[in-house]
């Protein structure tokens, strides 16, 4: 029985070629989309749960609380790791964990042939209960003692073998970190999953560097890590009044509050607010909306799938009233169809899986991600797969087959079985309305989002950023002497125009925060001001606009100060010549000086926050990157020739680079990421709402075939029929409009507040969306129509 099933279910789709196309088709994409968007979140969602202690790992992190508001950071105050070790020994771990960012690893230094390598993330600082707390495996070494003396690091497998050839000759080895720090390799790691934030490639000895800070408990350094692990039995609920009590014993009272508390292993890679080793978060809402768009998708396939197959039913009526007369009862009717459905699933999985894999690199490279798809050493996608295909035929299936099998035998061969007499027809209507309201939905979004992130693109941020190349330097002491050479150096090429060095650039993700005391106050200001340490240059290279007073003299410490208009209106102060001669001192007068001009407001981070006060003055001693203005001829020549320069001057060094523009491209990553996925899903929806639009409009054609041909010879003209054909699902998608508007509305309104400047929602965008759903539905409903508006109508009728 099951065979016969089968091989009827095989005839019955062959006989319905366009249909079994149509269905195929959407189910495919659909699918394939789901299963993409699964592997995505299925990634996303399992970092750092292969810990055996997961659910007792947290990371002390910091709320500095100020009259200006909330700063979050994943850094703590220097002594704090020891502190809590004194005063709760309760606590089975305490590990201290510091990122060294761009560091330059040396090997055989004064060999002949020494290498070096450029690591920017993945060399940490760490302390030797790191190991006690995660789960990390070794291949050599004793994780009890590697890392208990100073000098010493561990390497990963694969660092092993890029700096020796095979990580089994490292053991025992130097390496040089910043050209002046020897190690000894005393451990070698299995190299961490990708899905960790602990993305380590060096580990080193904290008692390698010298804690100037140790006993400063008003300095926050974003960078001072320190993950604990509770007892068992302890939760964060109860723990956290011990750690309030803490926070008040030993952190000095006053304007800023730092406030330490616990978060928890499983909230790291989704809040951006802290932040992360791998600079890779990716907040909940992004999950959720991924989530979204792959039911949306898969429901939009499914209702082409009822609705092509609850209007097949007056096709198909006489072959049902047949099997009924012949003896064939409900329940087998009802399992024939769910067969056929199961088939046409059965081969949609399997064309999805081939679109999957053809996929999966765009994919990858749009979301930074090494995703493979292996369905046979992955049961997750198996199993994934499998259910999606169990629903997929249940929800397409069911209701059809419950339709098809109810067909009255008597009134399918008296032919009185029609289009609209079949009840499905209100359905049909209601699940075209649900398409075109996805549809329109993901159309809105995605217009939306490519409009905030034109606007990103297009404000003006207050500075050049066009055609400057950041190129970072070493900032030791030696390196500082080679400042004023290798600007002139660089200045001698044609194609450059000017040459600043900066802490950092105008824009960056990074910052210098400090609060200050201005004028004669003797108390420190109730905000803190974004430290900008830049040379004299640093205006004319990034045409920073001075709107009163001058740019400070040249000098390599502080002694004069430019400050923003955002300072003066945190103070009340209108008029900016009249702070000009007034004195700022920071950290109780080691740093003081007279503020000599005023600078237009700028953007000194990206446009989610508001501008923020800036302070400005030269500082060379933390001088780490030059900014190269370059002319627009011979870009490629130009940077070669500044590479070649920086390797001259700073042998001992990697060269790197990257343009201004670019790095603050960077910083709107997960938004434009955000908008191509919109895109992607909406022409998804679009496309596969098309074809269940055209294979219904297919459907009618054939119906109304006589209809058709009696009013052509009535007299109507092909406009007539095209209009007969087109009113209603105008109509229907008018209606899905009328819905996607305030639910549109809503998300995307929710979505935009996570930004201090964003565009408007404006009508524009909802009649952009009306008339894109249209003008594709006439399209996809026009070719059919017009074929149908000038068949021959003698054809239709001569059977009559």
């Amino acid at each position: 029985m099951i065979k016969n099933y089968f091989i009827l279910a095989w005839r019955t789709l062959l006989r319905n070629k366009s249909n079994t196309f149509i269905n195929m088709a959407g189910l495919s994409i659909g699918i394939s989309a789901c299963l993409l968007i699964f592997m995505v979140l299925r990634f996303e969602l399992s970092f750092d749960t292969f810990h055996s202690k997961k659910d007792r790992i947290y990371r002390l992190v910091s709320d500095i609380k100020s009259p200006d508001g909330i700063d979050h950071t994943n850094g703590v105050q220097a002594p704090v790791p020891n502190a809590m070790r004194n005063d709760f020994p309760q606590l089975e771990e305490v590990a201290s964990i510091s990122l060294a960012s761009n560091s330059i690893i040396s090997i055989n230094k004064d060999g002949a042939g020494a290498k070096r390598f450029k690591e920017e993330d993945g060399v940490f600082f760490a302390e030797p209960g790191l190991f006690n707390i995660f789960d990390i495996e070794w291949m050599a070494g004793d994780k009890k003692t590697a890392i208990n003396n100073p000098n010493t690091a561990v390497l990963t497998r694969s660092t092993a073998g890029k700096y020796f050839g095979d990580w089994r000759t490292a053991m025992g080895k130097s390496i040089l970190l910043q050209n002046r720090d020897p190690l000894t390799i005393t451990g070698i790691l299995k190299d961490p999953p990708l899905n960790t934030e602990l993305n380590f490639k060096v580990i080193i000895s904290q008692k390698t560097v010298t804690n100037n800070r140790a006993n400063d408990w008003l300095t926050v350094g974003s960078n001072n890590t320190c993950y604990v692990l509770l007892p068992q039995g302890t939760t964060k609920a109860s723990f956290d009044p011990l750690l309030q009590a803490f926070v008040k014993r030993h952190m000095p009272a006053g304007d800023f509050i730092n406030n330490t508390t616990l978060q928890p292993l499983s909230d790291v890679h989704f809040n951006a607010d802290y932040g992360s080793f791998t600079g890779h978060t990716i907040s909940k809402e992004l999950i959720r909306t991924l989530f979204i768009i792959a039911l949306f998708l898969l429901i939009i396939a499914c209702v082409n799938f009822i609705n092509l197959a609850t209007a097949q039913a007056v096709n198909r009526s006489k072959e049902i009233g047949v099997r009924k007369v012949l003896g064939s009862n409900r329940s087998q009717l009802v399992r024939q169809f769910i067969t056929e459905t199961a088939m046409i699933t059965f081969i949609s999985v399997l064309i999805s899986i081939s679109i999957a894999y053809l996929v999966l690199p765009f994919l990858n490279s749009l979301l930074n991600l090494q995703l493979t798809l292996n369905i046979f050493t992955n049961p997750a996608i198996l199993i994934f797969l499998l259910v999606v295909s169990l629903l997929v035929t249940f929800f397409s299936g069911f209701y059809p087959a419950l339709v098809l099998s109810a067909v009255n035998p008597i009134m399918a061969f008296k032919q009185k079985v029609n289009s609209q007499s079949s009840k499905g027809v209100n359905l049909r209507r209601a699940l075209v309305v649900l398409q075109f309201t996805i549809a329109q939905i993901l159309i809105i979004g995605t217009l939306i989002v490519v409009s905030q992130m034109n606007y990103f693109t297009n404000a003006s941020l207050g500075f050049d950023k066009d055609a400057v190349l950041m190129v970072p330097i070493p900032s030791d002491s030696l390196s500082t002497t080679k400042m004023a050479a290798f600007r002139n150096e660089l200045l001698a090429q044609p194609g450059i125009k000017k040459v600043s060095f900066s802490f950092t650039s105008p824009s960056n993700q990074g910052s210098w925060q400090s609060d200050f005391k201005f004028d004669t106050a003797t108390k420190n200001s109730p905000f803190s001001a974004n430290l900008k340490w830049s040379d004299p240059e640093y205006f004319k290279t990034y045409n920073l606009k001075i709107i009163a007073g001058r740019p400070y003299e040249a000098s390599d410490t502080v002694k004069e100060f430019v400050v923003n208009e955002k300072l003066l209106s945190k103070f009340g102060i209108k008029d900016p010549n009249s702070v000009l001669g007034k004195q700022i001192v920071f950290w109780d007068g080691q740093l003081k000086g007279t503020i000599v001009g005023v600078v237009k407001d700028y953007f000194t981070s990206s446009l989610r926050d508001e501008m923020q006060p800036v302070v400005m003055s030269t500082f060379k001693a933390v001088y780490g990157t030059v900014g190269i203005k370059l002319a627009s001829q011979n870009l490629k020549q130009t940077q070669a020739t500044i590479e070649k320069l920086w390797n001259s001057t700073y042998p001992d060094n990697v060269y790197e680079s990257q343009f201004l523009d670019e790095r603050i491209a960077s910083f709107y990553k997960e938004e434009s990421q955000l908008a191509t996925l919109y895109k992607i899903a909406a022409a998804i929806a679009i496309f596969i709402s098309c074809l269940g639009l055209y294979g219904l409009v297919s459907f009618m054609a054939v119906q109304r075939t006589k209809e058709v041909g009696i009013r052509k010879v009535l007299g109507a003209t092909a406009g007539d029929i095209v209009y007969l054909f087109s009113k209603e699902f105008s109509l229907l998608i008018g209606v899905a409009f009328l819905i996607s508007i305030p639910i549109a509305w809503y998300l995307m309104h929710q979505w935009l507040q996570n930004f201090a400047y964003r565009v408007p929602v404006s009508a524009g965008i909802f009649i952009i969306t009306i008339i894109m759903s249209l003008v594709i539905a006439w399209l996809t409903v026009g070719y059919r129509a017009v074929k149908a508006a000038f068949a021959n109508p003698v054809k239709s009728l001569r059977s009559e």
